[in-house]
């Protein structure tokens, strides 16, 4: 096992192609999470100017946005609705009084269907764009303050972090390990090795305990890289900033799904005896774990995750990110499959030994 895996980690090390990825993985992630970096408090009589509109559907406290409170919400969404009934629909101001009225009992999603009835089918969009507003000094401020009352930035930006740089290593990784089994699967190569007196746990051990050391090497680099950042910036700012919240996002949100990788590529090598059908396959793969859906009773798209996705994402504002429904699960799930699949690639290879 180790003279394998010494020889697979060996290899990629001395590869430049190896060092140019994780030069641009850093780069790429750094694109994405830098603007959390600049989060702090606000300085008196200081100010975040942008030319976004008052109230969007998404927005970060960076960019000057709070989350908007249901009734201060629901009093925006009733002021809209009046506004555009009178000046779009033509309607007069008694008839929107008492339509206005009518509506204080119901809910958000009742009204809306209400006013359907109208034909005014934009009702629900006019909510949406009320989630968040521009917020004052003070709001911002309190609003950082309440966030960071019983979980450390670097809970939050860890997050961040394994959002991108797990989507980053998805596709790094699919790329990577596709010259893992590449030499073995070649054609005098792979008939020779079935008739040595290798075990197929010590060989697949070593090869995929190879490919998954230097996942971990990559890992290593992008999660000492930016929480050396992360330090620099957020905690020069007065912000707690603790590694563990990095290795904890990694181990949990990024590592199942580079097993996953693995295996899969283990069985088609061991399948087609070549590595290289796995590439389209892992790629759909891909695909297929970063799509959005539509849930839940309203119908919404968003990212809600999808049954062993190998991609965990964290769409949403930098202090209301949360991993998808169930996503410890998955990542169980992720776990438990990718045993099962080393477990069928030891099996092919002892059925093609050769005594």
């Amino acid at each position: 096992m180790w003279p394998i895996f010494k020889r697979e980690v060996k290899n990629y090390m001395k590869n430049p192609l190896f060092w140019l990825g994780i030069a641009a993985g850093v780069w790429m992630i750094f694109q994405n999470v830098s603007p959390y970096l600049s989060i702090h408090y606000l300085a008196e009589r200081e100010s975040i100017v942008n030319n976004y509109p008052e109230t969007v559907h998404e927005g970060d406290v960076y960019e000057g946005y709070v989350p908007t409170d249901e009734r201060l919400r629901r009093k925006m969404w009733e002021e809209r609705i009046w506004e555009i009934l009178i000046s779009e629909f033509g309607m007069d101001r008694v008839k929107v009084q008492s339509l206005m009225d009518e509506m204080k009992e119901m809910d958000i999603m009742e009204a809306c269907a209400y006013m359907n009835e109208y034909g005014f089918y934009d009702a629900y969009y006019e909510y949406k764009i009320t989630a968040y507003y521009k917020g004052t000094r003070e709001e911002i401020n309190s609003y950082i303050a309440k966030k960071l009352e019983h979980r450390t930035f670097s809970y939050y930006f860890s997050r961040k972090f394994a959002d991108f740089a797990g989507l980053y290593m998805g596709f790094f990784a699919t790329v990577l390990l596709s010259a893992l089994f590449v030499q073995d699967t070649r054609k005098n190569t792979y008939e020779l090795l079935h008739t040595k007196p290798v075990r197929a746990g010590t060989y697949l051990s070593g090869k995929v305990g190879g490919g998954l050391a230097v996942c971990l090497i990559i890992l290593a680099v992008f999660n000492l890289t930016f929480f050396g950042l992360c330090r620099i910036s957020a905690g020069s700012r007065g912000f707690e900033v603790h590694l563990t919240d990095f290795l904890l996002s990694t181990c949990l949100y990024i590592l199942p799904n580079i097993l996953m990788i693995v295996s899969v590529y283990s069985l088609i090598s061991l399948i087609f005896k070549s590595p290289l059908p796995a590439v389209p396959l892992l790629f759909l793969y891909i695909v297929y774990s970063n799509m959005g859906s539509y849930r839940n009773a309203e119908g919404i798209y968003g990212y809600y995750g999808r049954p062993l996705a190998i991609m965990m994402r964290f769409p949403g504002s930098f202090f209301d990110t949360a991993p998808p429904p169930m996503a410890l699960l998955n990542q169980s799930f992720l776990l438990l499959a990718s045993i099962c699949i080393l477990f069928l690639s030891t099996q092919i290879w002892k059925r093609r030994r050769v005594y």
